[in-house]
């Protein structure tokens, strides 16, 4: 058995005629087929018309991790003004950085990715998929991203930021550690990034062990003035999860492996693997096979629950079940108990995701004349991105833009995206069972 990335890589070994098709084990077997669902593995289907590939955490529900969150010990202290807009926080992080000194006013993000999340909050339904993947739709087409005011109108502001300090000035160079540092120590007021539910988390937890008046909060989404706050999607989710399991034909038993990566997808595996074995923090399950607390579960602290490594790497994630099983045993316990991540999942970050699963599988083969063009295009886009995050003016930043438009141009931009506008299209027809 091989897990690998989805999409090109699978064709490969496909084509190499060394995987096993397992159209008739998903008929066969109860569990996967009954959680995937037909629709999301027609999504899956070779171009031979066969399903090679056994998806991991696959969903029907919407999940995700990115966002923005406050440092509320700051926050408190400086009368809790309105934080809703862009030219709201703007002005709260200008007023941060005149009363604390030592105090980075927002991150982005070790990596800076928290430029896409700003993204997310520039026009309605603008989602961060749009920015992440460099597509845009426009009609039946896809555009790639930078050539949008959107993203234009992104990076000026982003830009307008970091220009006045009002960013962490090694946002795109600073280690994890250090990145962490800050935030584990409350020297951060606004965190935003693609994975706000765990940094939020571990820097949380760390810092109310020294300081039990600090702490961080999850809020909404911010935006452009005008904007619906309820179309603003920093986090996106597909139905077909993260990666993929798939069985070769060297396999012995190739069916066995797939019994076993069925029962582990089902109620039973799930509960086993995430939740500890029956008898460890549950001893029932309910009508719908989701895991019952025990005292064992609520006396035991978060330190100790840690050694057990529960759930520390699946092979076949059933994302919709785990997180309504992690749901439901954190709701039976007391607020003040609850997990911070999932607090803020449940609160914010999981009501602000999109399906995406449209925009999955379009990228080409990295062999290929389109795959040479996106590799090229997007060490420009991630280059040119830097260089207008750090640029002085926004005429640079204007000036950079139009710049990498036209070197897009001539890398060939209009070749990749009619590729990726033909794969978006056999995705939307798949998904609509046509």
């Amino acid at each position: 058995m091989i897990q690998t990335d989805r999409g090109a890589t699978v064709e490969r070994l496909r084509a190499g005629n060394i995987l096993v098709a397992l159209d008739e084990y998903y008929e066969k077997y109860p569990n996967l087929k009954k959680f995937i669902g037909e629709e999301t593995l027609s999504m899956l289907r070779s171009e031979d018309g066969k399903i090679y590939q056994i998806p991991n955490w696959f969903t029907t529900t919407p999940n995700g991790n990115g966002g923005w969150f406050i440092n509320k010990k700051i926050y408190n202290e400086l009368g809790s003004p309105k934080l809703e807009t862009f030219d709201e926080l703007y002005d709260y992080l200008t007023l941060v950085k005149s009363e604390y000194e030592n105090v980075v006013p927002l991150e982005i993000g070790n990596d800076g990715r928290g430029v896409g999340d700003i993204f997310a909050g520039i026009a309605n339904d603008n989602p961060k998929v749009y920015y992440e993947q460099q597509v845009y739709p426009q009609g039946d087409q896809l555009i790639n991203v930078i050539f949008t005011d959107p993203y234009k109108e992104t990076m000026l502001l982003a830009n307008k930021l970091f220009r006045e300090r009002l960013i962490s000035q090694d946002a795109l160079t600073q280690t994890q550690d250090q990145f962490k540092e800050k935030l584990n120590t409350g020297l951060v007021a606004v965190m935003v990034d693609g994975d706000a539910a765990n940094h939020g988390k571990g820097a949380h937890n760390s810092w109310i062990v020294n300081d039990p008046d600090g702490g961080y909060e999850a809020i909404w989404p911010l935006h452009k003035a005008g904007v619906d706050k309820n179309k603003v999607f920093p986090n996106y989710w597909n139905s077909l999860g993260w990666n993929v399991n798939v069985i070769t034909k060297n396999a012995e038993d190739p069916e066995a492996i797939f019994s076993y990566l069925d029962w582990l997808a089902g109620e039973e595996g799930q509960r086993v693997i995430v939740f500890g074995p029956q008898g460890s923090f549950w001893d029932e399950f309910d009508a719908q096979g989701y895991p019952i607390p025990n005292d064992a579960f609520f006396n035991t602290s978060a330190e100790e629950k840690g050694k057990f490594s529960l759930g520390a790497y699946t092979l076949v994630g059933n994302t919709t079940f785990v997180d309504t099983a992690k749901g439901m045993m954190q709701m039976a316990q007391p607020e003040e108990k609850r997990d911070w991540a999932f607090v803020a999942q449940s609160n914010v970050f999981w009501k602000t995701s999109i399906n995406a699963t449209e925009f999955v599988n379009l990228d080409p083969a990295p062999d290929s004349d389109e795959g040479i063009i996106a590799t090229s295009l997007k060490d420009l886009i991630l280059e040119a991105s830097a260089r207008m995050l750090f640029a002085s003016s926004d005429e640079e930043v204007i000036s950079i833009l139009e710049q990498t438009r036209k070197d897009a141009a001539d890398l060939g931009v209009e070749k990749l995206m009619a590729f990726k506008t033909e794969k978006w299209q056999e995705n939307l027809k798949r998904l609509s069972g046509s």
